[in-house]
């Protein structure tokens, strides 16, 4: 075997093909592109990891994660660890990663990708331990990333509501933060760290970002009251939150977060407790994933990460 496909039935919105002809998609792109490979679906939050351990452990060099950012998350983390490489087939409800990576959305152009294309080296980052590839924070979007994992409905229009809904009794706290070149305090309504540009569906938190770029950004969003926020907003649909009155941004490839009350934080939407500090790094070029070739890179495709080489690393969990 030398690529395995994890496929999460439960991501992204309701109107999703159902698990036995996603599944018969991925054995279909298997065979187009005359790879030996194993497709398997998931049954529970979490299993996504057990999933990608075994494949890795049974001699799959690619493992695809066919879902949403979280998804994508559990299986990054064991994919980096053996020096694998990831591929990506967007189904989840915002697709975060998927879009800052310009993959295709189709499922039949994405699988191709996932299992044959190029492969980019791009850094990851981490939260007391805890990695992740796209963003991660702390305040209101680890609030809203809990709220959001137990919405029945996904999708864009869901989380819109919910947010309003969360904003109206939201109670922002007072943050430092430290990085290698300054330290700052501050009442933030949330603190994002972004290795990618975006949360999901457009909204981009760090215009700036890059995944090969060795730095994470850090984006503090200034606690403000709900009319403010709200007529501020449209900033993450435009590439504008850098003119955000009040924003404080910073490029660091070590941050630490400290509060005086314990941080609930997020990494691409999968929400843990923490203490009072919280410890921030990248890790650079981390990670392999499958990316377009050039003639067939998406709409969304207008990024270009430079080809590097990953230093060899033992398999298993580093």
């Amino acid at each position: 075997m030398t690529a395995g496909i994890i496929i999460n039935p439960a991501a992204g919105p309701r109107r999703r093909p159902p698990a036995d002809v996603a599944v018969r998609r991925a054995q279909a792109a298997l065979r187009t592109c005359s790879v030996d490979g194993e497709v398997r679906v998931t049954e529970q939050r979490g299993n996504a990891t057990a999933l990608a351990r075994s494949m890795i452990a049974g001699g799959a060099r690619t493992i695809v994660a066919w879902g949403g950012d979280g998804t994508i998350n559990e299986v990054a983390a064991e994919v980096a660890a053996a020096g694998a490489t990831l591929g990506v087939v967007p189904g989840g409800s915002g697709n975060g990663f998927a879009r800052g990576l310009g993959l295709e959305r189709r499922a039949e152009a994405a699988l191709r990708t996932a299992i044959s294309g190029s492969v980019r080296v791009i850094d990851t980052g981490s939260i007391d331990g805890r990695l992740f590839v796209n963003v991660a924070g702390i305040g209101f979007d680890a609030h809203m990333a809990a709220v959001f994992n137990r919405l029945s409905t996904r999708g864009a229009p869901a989380y819109f509501r919910a947010g309003i809904r969360e904003l109206r009794s939201y109670r922002a706290a007072t943050y430092t933060v430290r990085t290698p070149d300054e330290t700052f305090t501050m009442p933030a309504f949330l603190v994002a760290v972004a290795n990618c540009r975006e949360y999901g569906n457009g909204a981009l938190i760090a215009p700036r970002a890059r995944p090969d770029d060795g730095v994470l950004e850090l984006v503090c969003i200034p606690a403000r009251r709900l009319p403010w926020l709200l007529c501020q907003s449209f900033r993450l649909f435009t590439g504008t939150i850098d003119r955000l009155p009040g924003i404080r941004r910073v490029s660091a490839t070590a941050i630490e977060l400290a509060a005086d009350r314990p941080l609930a934080f997020h990494v691409d939407g999968e929400v843990h407790a923490g203490g009072r500090s919280l410890h921030v790094r990248v890790d650079r070029a981390s990670l392999r994933v499958r990316v377009p070739r050039a003639p067939e890179a998406g709409s969304l495709g207008r990024r270009s990460f430079a080809p590097a080489k990953l230093p060899t690393r033992p398999q298993g969990r580093a």
